[in-house]
């Protein structure tokens, strides 16, 4: 997976911008508030997945325009191909000259990688930032997934707003069949998915982290789920006089989390500050191997300040140790690159770039 090139028209903070990168390290130095994590931005809405800065589609278009446009010239197995994003109140897109349904429809043709200063959370937050992390790994590799994910959602949010009146009106046991019904069935779908992406974790976490840690310690991950899947009607059913009081529905994959173990002892628990920080970039590189196991190509990585929360031997390691994978790191103090050996620096001032 590579990117040739980036055009950006009335994008966030860019009025135009046209970028073409290198195959390599691309890193993108500026003071706070030029527009470094815009551009990583606009490359990242090419994954057909919502931004990781969580924006209203409203917001991406430069104050005063009416529309954003984005363009990118791309290679994925083998295969030139070029996309085009149009940014008004909402996103559609087109790809090799196509329009597409939805933007979301772009999901599996561009798949890319980033890590955030909210991504150093992967361990110490709570169970929903492990929660999306599996969502959108797994819904780059299978776009299917998207669709499930959205219908269970749904199906939940229904569920919710029934569950609040049952104990007045025992009738609505008849809507709460369908709702919980559906719940269940998707819910197995997403089970069965993820239990499958943490077997490929399992493969390649251990080997990675190896690396980040000088092999002195071990890292390993269990997912782990409210209920089994065939149980999972059943436990709805059971639990509503329960989640009649809370409001909220108890069973699910919205509950499950995802565990993460250095030499078999809870990272979030008890792991330091560089501990997490290291197994959060570990999951990160992890992922991208599993891009290239089941696809047979590395995604493009997208790293956003996070070169300052790392200390100078995992600063090298992010910087030397990527090999084969066309990255972007954003950083705003320059000697953050002082170890770089190879690569192309891009500064970015006021939404300018040389």
């Amino acid at each position: 997976m590579q990117i040739a090139r980036l055009k950006l028209n009335y994008f966030r903070n860019y009025e135009a911008l046209d970028l073409r990168p290198r195959p390599g390290l691309n890193v993108i130095v500026g003071e706070n508030a030029q527009g470094k994590t815009n551009l990583l931005e606009g490359l990242w809405l090419f994954t057909g997945i919502k931004s990781f800065r969580s924006a209203k589609d409203a917001a991406f278009v430069r104050f005063g325009r009416e529309k954003a446009e984005l363009k990118m010239d791309f290679s994925a197995d083998g295969i030139e191909n070029d996309a085009e994003i149009e940014i008004k109140e909402h996103r559609s897109a087109t790809l090799n000259g196509s329009r597409l349904k939805s933007a979301s429809a772009l999901a599996g043709s561009f798949k890319a990688i980033v890590f955030s200063p909210d991504d150093l959370e992967l361990v110490s937050g709570g169970p929903a930032v492990r929660r999306r992390f599996l969502d959108i790994a797994i819904g780059q590799l299978y776009p299917a997934y998207i669709g499930i994910s959205k219908a269970y959602a749904r199906a939940v949010t229904q569920r919710n707003r029934i569950i609040k009146d049952y104990r007045y009106d025992g009738t609505l046991s008849v809507m709460l069949d369908v709702f919980e019904n559906e719940i269940a069935a998707n819910g197995r779908k997403i089970y069965a998915f993820r239990n499958k992406y943490t077997e490929y974790l399992k493969e390649f976490l251990p080997g990675v982290y190896g690396g980040i840690s000088s092999g002195k310690e071990v890292l390993e991950t269990e997912y782990m789920p409210v209920c089994g899947a065939d149980e999972l009607l059943e436990k709805l059913k059971k639990a509503r006089e329960d989640d009649m009081y809370s409001g909220t529905t108890s069973i699910g994959p919205h509950r499950d989390e995802l565990i993460f173990k250095i030499n078999g002892i809870s990272a979030r628990n008890f792991g330091s500050q560089g501990q997490k920080r290291s197994v959060s970039l570990s999951v990160k590189l992890a992922e991208a191997e599993i891009i290239n196991k089941l696809s047979g190509e590395y995604p493009v990585f997208l790293l956003d300040d996070v070169m300052s929360e790392l200390d100078p031997e995992r600063q090298n390691y992010v910087l030397n140790h990527i090999k084969g994978i066309q990255s972007f790191i954003t950083c705003c103090d320059p000697s953050n690159t002082a170890q770089l050996k190879k690569g192309k620096i891009i500064r970015v001032k006021n939404g300018q770039v040389s």
